[in-house]
Order: C-alpha cells, then structure tokens, then sequence
C-alpha cells in the first residue's frame, strides 16, 4: 500500500539531505487546542523554543488524545459512507474487469496521497517545532519552510485549503440528506401506498440533521461512528444475502464498458474511498500519532478493510442485478420484503449518524475564520444559527437535485479528485524539492501522474456528470 520510506515510529527525524531546509523569517509558535478542527494541536504551557536540537512532534500530543481503536472506527467510518453503496453503479459504468481493476489501483493511490500528505505533515512538524498540523496549515508550513519562491503563496495554499475542503464536505452532505431521504421514501411510500415526493422526506430529513450537526467535540461522535459501522456491517449481510440468493450471471455482462461512461466510474470511485477531509483530525486526535502511518498501522488497516469491501459490492452487486442497479444498491433491494426494508432503514440510520463527522470538517474550518468577529458570550448562540442556517441550506441544495446518481459523480469528479490526489502529491512535491526528490526525481515524476490523473478524473467527470443531469433533468420536461 502506502510507502512507509523514511518513517520512524519513535519519532525521530527521518532522513534528510546534506542541505539543510532554509528556514523563514523568525517564527512565533500560536498555541491551539484540538477543537479547533485545522490548527496546530495543544503543545504543552511550556513554550518551545525555535534551536537547532531535534525536535519530536509526537512527544508533545495530548496524552489524553483517541486511541488507535477509535481513530480506526472513524478512519473507516469516513470512508465507508454512501460511496460504498455506489460501487455497484460505478461498474455499470466501467465493466467487471476495468471496474475491479481501476478499483483496486484507485484504492492504492488514494492510501498513498493519503499517506504522503500525513508524513509530509509529520516531517514539517519538526521543521516548525509544532506538535501536529491541520490538512490546509501542513499545506501553508510546506510552503513557508520551502523554496523561496514558494513562500509568498503559503497563505494562498492555505486559504485554497480550507475553501476546497468547506466545499467537499458541505456538498457531501448535501449527498448524505439525498441518501437518507431516498431510503425512508422508497420503504415508506411502498409499505404504507402513499406518494409523496422525496422532496417532503428530505425536508424531514432535515430535521435530525439539525440536532446532529450541533455536536462540537469530535470524541462525541465516536459512539455514533461506532454505532454507524454495526448498522453498515449488517447492512452488508443482509446486501450480501440478496447479491447471492440467486444464481449469478456473468455472460451478459461487459468486462469494459462504455468509453463515455468511464469519467463517471472514477468520480464515483473516488469520492467513495476519499476521507481526506478527516484524515488529519483524526491524526491529529491521536495520542499515539506513530500508529497511524506504519505496518499495519491505521491508515493502512483501515484502506485495506475499505478497498476489499469496495471491490466486492462493486464487482458482485454489478453482476447480481446489472443495467437495473442504483445508485445505491440498498435501493436495488426487494421492497416490502421484512428484510431488505430493515437494510435500507438501518443504513440511512447510519448515514444519518455520519452526518455530524463530515458536517464537522467545514464547520471548525469556517467558525476558525469567524469566531474573531463575535464576542465570546454570542459564541455559542451564532455557532448554533450557523450550523443551522448550513443545514437549512443544504437541505435546499438536496432539494434541488434529488437524483443520487450524478450527484455523487459530481461532488467526486470536482471536489475529491482535488483535494484528495492533486494537493497531497503537490504538497509533497513542493515540501521535498529540490533535492529530496529520489533517484532520477521519481517522486517529483510520480507526483506529475498524479496531478494529471486528478485533474483528468477532475475534467472528464464534471462533464459527464454535469450532462447526465441535464439529460435527467431534459427527460422530466
């Protein structure tokens, strides 16, 4: 999976070159604490002083942080939300053999963005003398400690940051209220023989995300996590009953698809393996951040987990119900049958329940660039109408485009794709350059495949995806 060169669990300082990084202009350390979703961890009241002597991040981290069982639970969690459910859909658009085998190498590449966005995170901890990092203030450091040419556009990495991962995570959730809706409208419509458009539950819908999205504090989310993974394994059972109840047929079915709809297959695919929003919190949270990266470590148990599941619905889920599959193969489920309609419920409980988890990610990042302009005693009451105001807004979003499907195609096509495989390898390129690339430069070499393969999956995607809703929409008029 992930390329562990260079890591050293005790913390110690991993190789370097013979040129040492050039620091910036005298810098201050501003301590924060872990509420505060994308800023630097709680460092300890003594300060630290900026000297020459080697300095270890994971020595400073809350000793009261998650253990490596709990950031586990919401590794896994972030990933294994309605994009799993998809995976049926996104081979229908690529083919068994194409499907299962860009899945796989999907899954790889994403572990490795994921894994060389915490290490550079780690390595520029020490080269600022800071406990942990944010995702968008690892991406502002890199740029601050870089090249000097770099360094006039830190704030400009961060701020891109930030705006991107508000964006991902709200139009997530937009996906997560669409989920949710269409499950109780599909269960409810048919067991009670009434009609009501899945606008009204998505307005229902609302309602318990409202409550949800006022959580604050990530350790509350845990047991929600915790719940939400049972509720999404039995889930599986049950989608793995009906996937193999009856005899499955494979001849009917293409190995490649359609050149068009493969856009379609990556951006689905990659919104549903990518947690990238919620990886450095949750490292962040850790009290023993070296477990995170490593052999088998969390990262990788839990991307390993998430790509075998991933491969087999996708693979199986295509071949049990073919060109009639969902956008969500719980939707694809005998309806009225006891079974299937307890599937169905219990994963838009779960969802539901990840709803404050991702709902999190852009809430710290835009209360961090407010808070400042609210008096602390009007702090809790204008974080309660903001969450609310998001949500209501949300709501109206979902409300606006119901259909699962290109939805989903979208929010991965343009926000995940970005963020998720474009900014990790250029972080990275820009953190080790311009001697610490390799042999013949093959990460800055690897990093270049990356970045066109995202803003391919980036491009392809929006467009096929963008279309597919205009013909949706076309066919309605």
């Amino acid at each position: 999976m992930a390329d562990n060169e260079g890591f050293t669990p005790d913390g110690q300082e991993s190789h370097r070159s013979a040129t040492p990084i050039e620091s910036p202009p005298p810098y201050t350390n501003s301590l924060a604490t872990l509420n505060d979703f994308n800023s630097k961890a709680n460092l300890t009241e003594k300060e630290l002083a900026l000297t020459d002597d080697p300095y270890s991040p994971f020595e400073h981290r809350d000793p009261n942080g998650a253990s490596a069982g709990g950031a586990l639970a919401h590794l896994l969690k972030s990933s294994l939300g309605t994009g799993i459910l998809a995976m049926p859909m996104a081979f229908h658009n690529a083919g068994l053999a194409f499907g299962m085998a860009m899945t796989l190498i999907v899954g790889f590449l994403c572990t490795h963005c994921v894994h060389i966005l915490v290490k550079t995170s780690h390595d520029i901890c020490k080269d600022a003398k800071v406990s942990a990092l944010g995702f968008a203030e690892t991406a502002e450091k890199v740029f601050e400690y870089g090249p000097k040419g770099m360094r006039p556009y830190s704030n400009f990495a961060k701020q891109f940051v930030d705006i991107g991962l508000m964006a991902t995570y709200y139009a997530a959730a937009c996906v997560y209220i669409v989920f949710i809706a269409t499950s109780f409208h599909d269960v409810i419509n048919y067991d009670l023989k009434i009609n009501w458009d899945v606008r009204i539950y998505i307005a229902l819908t609302v309602i318990p995300c409202l409550l949800i999205g006022q959580i604050r504090d990530l350790k509350w989310l845990v047991p929600f996590s915790m719940m939400a993974n049972i509720f999404i394994v039995v889930t599986f059972v049950i989608t793995l009953y009906y996937m193999f109840d009856e005899p499955l047929v494979y001849s009917d079915k293409p190995l490649i698809a359609k050149a068009a709809n493969i856009p379609l297959f990556f951006a689905t695919v990659i919104f549903a393996m990518e947690g990238i929003g919620v990886v450095m919190p949750v490292e962040n949270s850790m009290k023993k951040p070296q477990h995170f990266l490593g052999c088998p470590g969390v990262l990788n148990t839990a991307m390993i987990t998430v790509v075998s599941l991933y491969a087999i619905i996708g693979f199986f889920g295509y071949v049990r119900f073919g060109d009639q599959v969902r956008g969500s193969i719980t939707l694809n489920l005998p309806e009225g049958a006891w079974l299937g309609d307890t599937a169905k419920l219990l994963m838009a409980v779960a969802i539901l329940f990840t709803f404050g988890l991702q709902f999190y990610v852009p809430n710290e990042i835009l209360w961090r660039k407010i808070n400042h302009k609210f008096s602390p005693e009007k702090h809790n009451i204008t974080q309660i109408l903001l969450r609310s105001g998001i949500i209501l807004l949300s709501g109206g979003v979902a409300a606006a485009i119901p259909n699962l499907e290109p939805f989903i195609s979208l929010v991965g096509a343009v926000f995940f794709s970005l963020l998720g495989i474009f900014v990790p390898s250029f972080v990275e390129t820009v953190y080790l350059w311009p001697d610490r690339l390799g042999v013949c430069k093959w990460k800055l070499v690897k990093n270049i495949f990356l970045g066109v393969f995202s803003i391919l999956a980036l491009v392809a995607g929006a467009v096929a995806s963008i279309n597919e809703i205009i013909e949706m929409y076309s066919g309605e008029d």
